[in-house]
């Protein structure tokens, strides 16, 4: 991990730059405490910035050329990419993403490279310098704590900054989810990438992923803490499970459109479809769980297949996913959950923002424990998270736990008293033994990249 200054980043890799300026910026992982794959269905979600982060060093050159190097976080050697410019930024996000995907080695390039096509194809610009880039991250890749955000989110803002291109944090979310979307191909939704830009030190970021307002930031009460477990799991968005949920809550959204008599019309894009929505606005949060159980629930198929799906319905509003007519979708599942989910939220938010003491706090727990239930009832749970949460239910001064993101893996978001530590270290201990993996300790916080802003050296 390089410190922002020219004298490291001259250490840790010797002659890569050169003495012109270099731009740094910096972006915060997070943890997902409540909201997770609710996003995508617009909920309102909450998330927390990490102390872990990526730094990304930016020095442009003549030379119209990406040089792209990334520094290991432990022993190793770094990974490089190199690729002309021109020949990238002429490339569409279909071409660009079955570039990347060709070559697992160099598929994390993608993340770096992808924002100079993302801002040529969405903000206009022009890019005729070079750049050469030196990547730096202690966010743990695969650990369901947004690494991949952390990346794009530095990635944009040191580019935006180097190039003299005017885009907001918010902005910046926006398009480093593009570059995830379109150019990786991981369908998350927005809550990683606006945590890395807005976070705030020891605040929890609220977000209405409707699709992006900023809610405000929560302050934990005094006596409350929270930390994240890596269960050894790895995780990705990037998974069948993660995009079979997301796919068959938009098979329920459409489901409920069509009991609800709304109007939907094929697009031109084959599998999609248009719904005139003037009540949910689109979003499955925005239905409440009384309409959900009153009204829909019984409507709705446990299981359906892609094939008899599109049969009836032909399509999903879905931008990012499309419906496989050989795969079969938990659909029942996969719709209750963001509309409880955006319920439990809301409590939680609200038992936060309207503190009475710590007795509260079990209340708290138990809307997490509420939502690690649904995850695995969708069918993103997985051993080792659950045994964590298991673990935290047994110990004092533990009042809650969840899995976080995408699920499937990754790490068990914790809330806990301040005073908890050896309680955390008694279970790492205890979920060692039982199943030969030590667990990383995720604890700390700090500003997103639009609080760092950026350094000029």
């Amino acid at each position: 991990m390089f410190e922002p200054g020219r004298a490291s980043l001259e250490a840790q890799l010797p002659g890569f730059f050169s003495p012109a300026e270099i731009v740094v910026s910096r972006a915060p992982g997070r943890i997902d405490l409540m909201g997770g794959i609710a996003d995508y269905s617009g909920s309102l979600v909450l998330q927390w910035p990490i102390a872990a982060a990526t730094h990304v060093a930016v020095q442009l050159q003549e030379t119209p050329s990406l040089h792209v190097c990334s520094l290991p976080s432990h022993s190793g050697e770094p990974r490089s990419f190199e690729m002309p410019l021109a020949e990238l930024c002429t490339l569409d996000y279909d071409s660009a993403r079955a570039l990347f995907a060709a070559n697992a080695d160099q598929h994390w390039a993608a993340y770096v490279a992808g924002a100079f096509l993302v801002l040529t194809r969405e903000q206009q610009h022009n890019v005729t310098q070079g750049a050469k880039i030196l990547v730096s991250s202690r966010v743990p890749e695969g650990k369901g704590v947004s690494s991949s955000a952390a990346l794009e989110v530095a990635t944009m803002t040191a580019l935006a900054a180097a190039y003299h291109i005017e885009i907001s944090p918010v902005e910046t979310a926006f398009l480093s989810q593009r570059v995830e979307n379109v150019i990786a191909g991981a369908p998350c939704g927005v809550m990683d990438q606006m945590t890395a830009a807005c976070g705030e030190r020891d605040r929890l970021l609220g977000l209405l992923c409707q699709p992006g307002e900023l809610k405000g930031t929560i302050s934990l009460p005094d006596e409350l803490t929270i930390w994240g477990i890596d269960s050894g799991i790895r995780h990705s968005v990037a998974g069948a499970d993660y995009g079979t949920v997301r796919t068959a809550a938009f098979m329920g959204y459409r489901i409920i459109a069509d009991i609800a008599g709304l109007n939907a019309r094929e697009t031109a894009t084959r599998g999609r479809v248009q719904i005139d929505d003037h009540k949910w606005n689109g979003y499955l949060a925005n239905i409440t769980p009384d309409e959900f159980d009153n009204q829909f629930a019984a409507h709705l198929p446990a299981s359906m297949s892609g094939a008899e799906f599109l049969d009836h319905y032909q399509g999903i509003t879905d931008s990012v996913t499309a419906v496989d007519p050989e795969r079969t979708y938990p659909v029942l599942a996969a719709t209750k959950h963001p509309i409880y989910e955006n319920a439990r939220v809301n409590a939680f938010a609200n038992l936060l923002t309207n503190w009475e003491g710590l007795h509260q706090a079990h209340w708290l727990g138990n809307l997490m424990y509420e939502s690690h239930n649904s995850y695995s009832t969708c069918g993103l749970g997985s051993d080792g998270t659950d045994e964590l949460v298991r673990l935290v239910q047994a110990e004092a001064g533990l009042y809650g736990a969840k899995i976080t993101g995408g699920g499937s893996g990754g790490t068990v978001a914790v809330l806990a008293h301040r005073s908890a530590t050896p309680a955390i270290d008694k279970i790492v201990e205890l979920y060692s033994q039982r199943t030969g993996y030590q667990p990383t300790i995720i604890s700390g916080s700090s500003d997103g990249a639009g609080r760092f802003s950026i350094l000029r050296i």
